[in-house]
């Protein structure tokens, strides 16, 4: 009975040892993905910002300019993809909504996003663009893969359009999390108008003028190393009107902030992502681990009912040598001695 008890946790320890490294290196590739119907909105603020007036075209300093940041999942888009590519593809639209302190629209700029919900890494399908313009993205963007690594990554950049490097910074603590800290800065790049101005202004209106628009930033972001989702998100953000042919010309600061979460946004950003790490720690760590130890403990079990299975059960017979019992035993020279019968004489 103990031999067959011993065989049946020998088998539960074996299975469970094997299925920890399957739930880390085969289950949690293929489970964990970014939904393909996500809904989300950001707002930022940058207070005492300075904003170009298009009817002057001077500068002002107003108490607050808002950015709004809408990201909505494109599931119809994304099984079109997925029907044409095969691939398990998230496409994201997103609009990023500028407005004065009266509200009124100062720019706003469409987007579309197709990227693998395993990997995060771009798909160049599904018409992705940039305020209408077709785009071909190289790295990530808004999002940082799964297990976030210590490294460098290529972040794509919608005023230039490009992908630069954005660096790891070290680790960091922020609202109770151990984040990840990554630093990109933008030098001064010619970038192309948005297509929607106020006043009824165009990107052609102001090219006839003669002028072009300029841009830099510095962009940081806080970021869960577990889910890759950003908690936190800065730019020092600045924007210049230059006359074309004219480099001796004064340029007009289109606009220059430090644009920041709100606080509203950022404690329900913050709470997100707490939720969603419990879910990929459990497929990364938690289950893995604890299949692992708990079928370490079944093999230990397994082992201490084996030994016993095997010692001599209790019988009449005694241990060889035992005088108390008739039969032939051993001498200490290592013959064989007669034991006498218990009630026998001469």
């Amino acid at each position: 009975m103990r031999r067959r008890a011993s065989l049946i946790l020998l088998a539960l320890a074996v299975f469970l040892v094997a299925l920890a490294p399957l739930l880390r290196w085969y289950a949690f590739p293929r489970l964990a993905k970014v939904p393909a119907g996500r809904y989300q909105a950001v707002v930022m603020e940058a207070k005492d910002a300075t904003l170009i007036d298009y009817a002057t075209l001077k500068p002002r300093t107003v108490p607050k300019l808002t950015m709004i940041q809408t990201l909505k999942g494109n599931a119809e888009e994304a099984a079109k993809v997925r029907a044409a590519t095969g691939r398990d593809v998230v496409v994201w639209d997103t609009l990023t909504f500028a407005a004065g302190p009266d509200g009124a629209m100062v720019s706003r700029i469409p987007e579309r996003y197709v990227f693998d919900a395993h990997s995060q890494r771009p798909v160049h399908a599904g018409g992705e663009h940039v305020d209408g313009t077709p785009v071909r993205r190289d790295g990530i963007a808004y999002k940082w893969p799964f297990l976030v690594q210590k490294r460098d990554y290529r972040y794509f950049d919608m005023q230039t359009r490009t992908s630069a490097p954005i660096h790891y910074r070290g680790t960091r603590a922020f609202r109770g999390l151990d984040v990840y800290y990554f630093e990109q800065t933008i030098p001064w790049t010619q970038v192309p108008l948005p297509r929607a101005l106020p006043l009824g202004i165009t990107p052609d209106t102001v090219r006839q003028i003669g002028l072009e628009r300029w841009y830099t930033t510095k962009r940081m972001f806080w970021v869960d190393p577990v889910t890759g989702a950003p908690v936190n998100g800065e730019e020092v953000h600045r924007e210049e009107m230059r006359w074309t042919g004219h480099p001796e010309k004064e340029p007009i600061t289109a606009f220059a902030g430090h644009v920041k979460m709100r606080p509203d946004y950022l404690d329900a950003t913050v709470d997100l992502v707490t939720s969603q790490r419990r879910l990929v720690l459990l497929l990364t760590t938690y289950l893995p681990w604890g299949s692992a130890g708990l079928g370490a403990v079944l093999l230990a079990l397994a082992l201490v009912l084996e030994a016993r299975s095997r010692r001599a059960p209790a019988g009449a017979a005694g241990p060889p040598g035992d005088r108390r019992a008739g039969g032939v035993g051993m001498s200490q020279d290592g013959g064989t001695f007669e034991q006498p019968t218990p009630g026998g004489g001469r």
